[in-house]
């Protein structure tokens, strides 16, 4: 609870209200054949980064594509490739809001409800798929095709108010709009993202963002629209350019070795403490010691 003076505000820490339950859980190991493809998989991921850990968030999305979400296999899976502790992986699982702690449908739908597709009706199109789904965020569907929650701003505002589904855009959603949405993803009749020419379900959407190939029926995208490319077409019809940046001045107050020693003298020195002076006033109180101040 903060007193703000004229009242009280209550806020919750800790994580999402739509991810219940522990951080991390489900099964601890895979299966031996499980294992050894996806460790071949992993193998072919690791060799595109000069440092195998860098190769974590790509990891954890063919564990998720794996399972459906993260589990404790997945988190093992990855700190013993990477050579990481548990811990360490579990950090930055727990950190990104794109890998799911509880298990995800074929489709997961979001809702963004950001201050622009708020206004556009977002609230109203989450509101109505809750009722028309039956589920509230985070949950999923009783045939397990459809997980609903709401999302943060994805930069899709040029077509406002936007629905994703496994992180594909919809565009310019309506309430009546979106329930037809989702009832097509139940019936099987996939209908074709707004930016891209594909839909594919979670898992393999997973396995597209750890670098695997698509094997999906297409991977094209759809021509940019005209709300996204009006900065541009007026910048054009103005003349409008970027300035051309000012030529940054050369030091050379000490030659390049001097400059590497005296680095590497401090490097390892605690920060500064904050300065305890206060800045003057006014230009009157820098040049006059007997000027007062009337504040």
């Amino acid at each position: 609870m903060k007193n703000l003076g004229t009242g009280s505000v209550f806020i919750e820490l800790g994580q999402r209200p739509d991810e219940p339950g522990p951080p991390i859980h489900g099964p601890s190991s895979y299966p031996a054949d499980v294992e050894s493809r996806l460790e071949a998989e992993a193998a072919t991921i690791i060799a595109r980064y000069p440092q195998p850990r860098s190769a974590l968030l790509p990891l954890l999305h063919l564990t998720q594509g794996e399972d459906g979400f993260l589990t404790n296999a997945g988190i093992a899976f990855c700190a013993g490739q990477l050579n990481l502790s548990h811990a360490e992986v579990t950090a930055v699982a727990t950190f990104y809001s794109m890998y799911r702690r509880n298990p995800t449908g074929d489709y997961l739908v979001g809702v963004c409800t950001n201050t622009l597709c708020a206004i556009m009706g977002g609230d109203a199109i989450l509101e109505s798929l809750r009722e028309h789904l039956g589920v509230e965020d985070g949950q999923t569907t009783d045939d397990g095709s459809i997980t609903l929650e709401h999302i943060e701003c994805n930069a899709a505002c040029d077509y406002a108010p936007v629905v994703m589904v496994n992180w594909e855009f919809f565009d310019d959603q309506t309430p009546s709009s979106a329930r037809d949405l989702v009832d097509a993803l139940r019936s099987g009749q996939l209908p074709t993202p707004s930016r891209s020419s594909s839909l594919c379900t979670f898992r393999d959407t997973a396995r597209i963002l750890a670098g695997l190939p698509n094997t999906g029926a297409g991977d094209g995208g759809a021509p940019t629209g005209t709300a996204t490319l009006a900065g541009l077409r007026i910048a054009r019809e103005r003349a409008m350019t970027a300035p051309t940046p000012d030529p940054q001045p050369s030091d050379t107050s000490a030659p390049p070795n001097d400059k590497a020693e005296a680095t590497e003298s401090v490097k390892n020195e605690p920060a500064p403490a904050p300065s305890t002076s206060i800045p003057a006033e006014s230009s009157t109180a820098e040049t006059d010691p007997n000027a007062t101040d009337s504040q």
